[in-house]
């Protein structure tokens, strides 16, 4: 049995629930939503004992061999009267809480163990794991000092700010607006880094499989270039040996199977990383490219 947990109308989780379902996988879907009125048992002496029940139906966990997770914490349903919804949404943490733990120490194949998807919280971190892998990264500075910043700054000559957790953030130049806004630096740390011309690449690698897709716009964060009225162009493409083995590497390192990583190729042909997704939305790709992602990741959660 395979268990994928999320929104069931969410695209990824969709995708890959329609992968397995062509497979003839027996799938069981938890619907984040109606946590609240799930319950759940785990053994504490073992990774495999426990159920999970939804609708009076029991999901025996020792039979779970796969399991793709992508919870949003969504809120009870409305059907939930008002009074009862604070209740619900303690029950449904309550149970998210504990089927996340069980994720961390369950036999079965996970995509992906959530203390390894833990790395996504620092992109300083991350960064530098990628540079281990051989992988050039921009020059960065965290830092909640406004004098800092503008030294910094000052010395690269073009630089992009974003957050530095697991938080989306969208990734913008410093121009002179910014820079105004500097001294509120010390209400919280921001990242900043070189800005490097380029060639944005994203790379899915899911087990062995690679998936890489080209990224050109004129937006300085490509995902929201619609709202600036700018264009984004995708299309498939191939990485050269070196930088396919260097993503394998760093999805090894980080200890994630599947994972979306960051890259850029700049004119004079460096390959620069910026971060590693630990539950990349895929999809957005594979619709572009048609790139068969999803069945990679059902091969993958059979045990292929």
């Amino acid at each position: 049995m395979i268990l994928l947990w999320g929104r069931p109308a969410e695209a990824p989780l969709a995708g890959v629930q329609a992968a397995l379902l062509r497979r003839g996988a027996r799938v069981a879907l938890f619907d984040e939503a109606r946590a609240c009125g799930a319950s759940l048992s785990l053994a504490a002496d073992s990774a495999d004992g426990g159920a999970l029940w939804l609708d009076g139906c029991r999901i025996d966990l020792a039979q779970v061999r796969g399991a793709y997770f992508r919870p949003y914490g969504a809120p009870p349903p409305q059907s939930v009267a008002p009074a009862a919804r604070a209740a619900a949404a303690r029950r449904s943490e309550q149970i998210s809480a504990a089927l996340w733990g069980w994720a961390d120490i369950a036999r079965a194949t996970v995509l992906n163990r959530p203390a390894l998807m833990a790395s996504n919280a620092s992109k300083p971190l991350q960064a530098r794991l990628l540079a281990a892998c051989g992988f050039d990264v921009p020059q960065t500075l965290v830092t909640s000092d406004a004098a800092a910043a503008r030294a910094f700054a000052a010395s690269q000559g073009a630089v992009i700010y974003k957050s530095v957790s697991a938080t989306r953030s969208i990734v913008a130049r410093l121009d002179a607006a910014a820079a105004a806004r500097l001294d509120a630096l010390s209400c919280c740390p921001v990242q900043f880094q070189q800005y490097v011309p380029g060639v944005d690449v994203r790379v899915h690698v899911v087990g062995e499989a690679l998936f890489a897709c080209e990224i050109r716009s004129p937006a300085d964060d490509y995902r929201y270039a619609a709202r600036q009225g700018l264009s984004t162009g995708l299309a498939a493409c191939t990485l050269p040996d070196e930088v396919a083995a260097r993503c394998r590497r760093a999805a090894a390192m980080l200890g994630l199977p599947l994972c979306g990583i960051d890259l850029r190729r700049t004119p004079d042909g460096r390959w620069l990383a910026f971060e590693a997704n630990p539950s990349p939305g895929y999809s957005y790709f594979a619709d572009a490219t048609g790139a068969p992602i999803a069945d990679a990741i059902a091969t993958l959660l059979l045990g292929g």
